[in-house]
């Protein structure tokens, strides 16, 4: 027996407030301010319900990975209080029908891209906050820059002043088979990199981290994680995608 409730709402309440107390934990440990890192409920495949047993409990942040599931999602849940993060590869073919739906995008790697998003954002609309997807261990199975490419990159978009669009940071995802220690390492790099490109282009731009998730957040917390992209820990286990 684990103690666990068993009624899926009560199990993700009592989940969120099992891993708010470890993100609490972390950042003390680290001599942080717990306020500092933001709580990204990772909702993927998850049905409706789930987000609103989430939202019950207090929690607002989302984060998905595929367009069409989010969108279906947006149109049935009209809480004005949800915040949207886009945190899986956005094909830029898909840019018009994203422009406007998020707060965030934690997966640019692509300046066609951002010239699409910002070219399909209605000039009225909230500006699209976005961190730039860093490769850091050069995993061949994973999209973004290599750490090497982020300040030209970086220097193109601020030049290109696209309006609505912010950049805010960093993101990577660590990789599947790394040792503990070897993810702390990864985490620490995008740490480095940040700072670096901080004092180059300014911080303003570099205030954001988005690293760690269910099985390594603590450790990227303790490396800087400003954002920590959370999923079974507070869901469970996801039920496999529908067939598309």
């Amino acid at each position: 027996m684990t103690g666990e409730p068993s009624q899926p709402a009560a199990r993700i309440r009592h989940n969120l407030r099992e891993v708010h107390r470890r993100i609490a934990a972390a950042a003390t440990a680290s001599g942080r301010d717990s306020g500092a890192v933001r709580l990204v409920a990772v909702s993927k495949f998850m049905p409706v319900e789930a987000l609103e047993y989430a939202l019950a409990a207090g929690q607002y942040c989302f984060g998905e990975n595929y367009l069409q599931e989010v969108l279906h999602k947006q149109e049935q849940l009209h809480d004005s209080r949800i915040e949207w993060h886009y945190i899986g590869h956005l094909q830029t073919n898909k840019a018009r029908q994203a422009a406007g739906k998020f707060a965030w995008l934690h997966t640019l790697d692509n300046l066609r891209l951002a010239e699409r998003i910002a070219a399909a954002t209605p000039e009225s609309g909230p500006t699209l906050k976005v961190l730039l997807q860093v490769n850091v261990a050069d995993d061949p199975d994973k999209h973004g820059l290599c750490a090497g490419e982020v300040p030209r990159f970086a220097e193109t978009l601020l030049r290109a002043a696209h309006p609505g669009i912010r950049l805010c940071g960093l993101m990577t995802i660590g990789r599947l088979q790394a040792a503990p220690g070897e993810r702390r390492a990864e985490f620490a790099a995008l740490r480095r990199l940040s700072e670096q490109c901080g004092r180059e282009f300014g911080q303003q731009y570099f205030s954001e981290l988005s690293m760690g998730m269910s099985e390594d957040f603590e450790a990227a917390i303790a490396e800087g994680a400003t954002m920590v992209r959370i999923g079974s820990a507070i869901f469970g286990t996801r039920p496999p995608p529908a067939r598309r």
